[in-house]
């Protein structure tokens, strides 16, 4: 190859084996990575890939923490997890809607002190 033209499968100005842009620390990237170099079971499980982005609330973030136990269990294990992930969204949701309304902010006094 010339000096102007990469090596195949390398991006002008990466090292070989590196990935451009960081896709190395990329999950989706490193889940493809994997599946690429495993044998293809059709049988067995293999995780979806899919993001949890935390919402804040521990009890949400606890019931979508609990969908990555279906990426090791096999298609017909995954209506467990997703009826016991519903149920606790809805019982979080269910305890939002029990905790008291938070005080309503009194109006301010109109004030007497109008000198003309």
């Amino acid at each position: 190859m010339s000096d102007s033209m990469p090596e195949p499968g390398t991006a002008a100005g990466t090292a070989p084996g590196a990935t451009p842009g960081g896709a190395a620390e990329d999950p989706l990237y490193e889940a493809a990575a994997l599946a690429a170099a495993t044998p293809l079971d059709p049988a067995a499980p293999r995780p979806l890939g899919v993001g949890r982005t935390p919402t804040g609330n521990a009890d949400v973030d606890a019931r979508l923490e609990r969908l990555a136990d279906a990426d090791h269990l096999p298609a017909d294990g995954h209506i467990e997890v997703y009826e016991d992930v519903h149920r606790g969204l809805r019982d979080a949701l269910t305890a939002l809607d029990a905790r008291p309304a938070p005080a309503p902010v009194p109006a301010p006094m109109p004030s007497y002190n109008n000198r003309s």
